[in-house]
């Protein structure tokens, strides 16, 4: 039970302040696309500085002074994946081993609802998108299928 709340923590990002992260960080550089337009775009951070839009990989590392200004300020922490499984309300949510993993969409083809990606689903993501299914379950934007 210990392992399962520890892991939710790191999740949610709850329990975590800024001086926890207070090591070197490589924010990278401005060449992203959406670079400095006063949101992070990084998908390696979490908070009320990030973005409302789908997180890329090609992003990670380019959106230096959006991401170093929210970091500053408070907004953002760096992301924590789930590497152990995550269960809340009785559901089992997994890990963040997918490839789609913390792209703030859920990807796992369990569920259904406005907080799913457009994409096709994939048998392979199941229980493997935790952090994002969780968070879109918690918004009221997800919920289990109905069999």
């Amino acid at each position: 039970m210990k392992a399962v709340i520890f892991s939710f923590l790191l999740v949610t990002g709850q329990g975590l302040s800024v001086p926890a992260f207070a090591q070197n960080i490589d924010f990278g550089d401005d060449e992203g696309q959406w670079a400095n337009d006063g949101e992070c775009d990084d998908k390696r951070f979490v908070g009320p500085g990030m973005t409302g839009t789908v997180l890329l990989d090609e992003d990670i590392g380019h959106d230096r002074t959006d991401c170093a200004k929210g970091f500053k300020a408070g907004q953002l922490t760096l992301r924590e994946a789930a590497t152990e499984t995550v269960i809340v309300d009785g559901i089992e949510f997994g890990t963040d081993e997918s490839e789609w993993a913390n792209d703030n969409e859920c990807d796992d083809p369990r569920f259904e609802g406005p907080g799913m990606t457009e994409t096709q689903l994939l048998a392979e993501d199941t229980r493997k998108d935790a952090t994002d299914c969780l968070k879109a379950y918690q918004a009221g934007r997800i919920d289990l299928k109905t069999i």
